[in-house]
């Protein structure tokens, strides 16, 4: 694990944290962690091995990704306010990204040394995954996988829960019609 490493997990177990407090939902909001995790899959992915089993492990941990996105989104606070999307990170979505984020890292430590090393080389053998490129591009693509899953299950739960408001701002605004009279 280099220094860069350890700098792009942190930045992006802080960007959940700093979503703790509510803020309003913008392109930045969305663009930054798409910016830091492309980044992170144009460093890390020269290659993606399809030898074995290799793209077998880049799917399912890539689904694994799309299931933490998927519930770091639910889980996530989005509501209306003013004509603008807020969203606000809860303890449980942030719990989730320290999980998952933790356990890439965890991971990346553990094979650095050798008995971790080892394990992996020898599950690699044992279910034909083909190189260490395998793991990277799989990790990368969890993460990506669920950057990606999260930040879209916010943006489509914004576009929801705003077009609801806007609609029943509308319907208290439009008269209403019984019995040919205007109430």
């Amino acid at each position: 694990m280099t220094t860069t490493d350890w700098i792009i997990d942190i930045v992006l177990v802080l960007i959940v944290f700093r979503q703790l407090r509510e803020e309003r939902l913008t392109a930045r909001t969305v663009l930054v962690p798409l910016a830091i995790i492309g980044w992170a899959a144009a460093t890390y992915l020269h290659n993606i091995p399809t030898a074995g089993n290799d793209l077998v492990l880049a799917g399912v941990f890539a689904a694994t990704g799309i299931v933490f996105g998927l519930f770091g989104g639910l889980l996530t606070h989005v509501r209306p306010a003013e004509g603008h999307v807020r969203i606000r990170a809860s303890w449980s979505a942030a719990a989730l990204w320290v999980v998952s984020m933790g356990a890439r890292l965890g991971f990346a430590v553990w094979s650095s040394h050798p008995s971790g090393a080892a394990h992996v080389v020898s599950f690699s053998a044992a279910h034909h995954i083909t190189s260490a490129q395998a793991w990277v591009v799989a990790l990368i693509l969890m993460a990506f996988s669920e950057v990606v899953v999260r930040l879209g299950t916010i943006v489509v739960r914004g576009q929801l829960v705003l077009a609801r408001a806007k609609r029943e701002e509308a319907a208290a605004h439009t008269p209403q019609v019984r019995r040919g009279a205007y109430v």
